[in-house]
């Protein structure tokens, strides 16, 4: 296996991870309020989530 011959600055290394902060987090229109909502999330308005009632909203 290949080793490394010199150590890497602290600043070469922060620049390799930075680029996992430039990635946007992925958002989308509900389908049954079309109010944005994280992806995989439950909606924060309506409640639904891959069009079915997850949790009810108070009147």
């Amino acid at each position: 296996m290949a080793v490394p011959k010199k150590r890497h600055s602290h600043s070469r290394t922060r620049k390799r991870r930075n680029h996992q902060a430039l990635k946007a987090e992925g958002h989308i229109t509900c389908p049954q309020c079309r109010e944005p909502m994280k992806l995989h999330h439950v909606c924060g308005n309506c409640g639904y989530y891959r069009s079915r009632e997850v949790v009810a909203k108070e009147a």
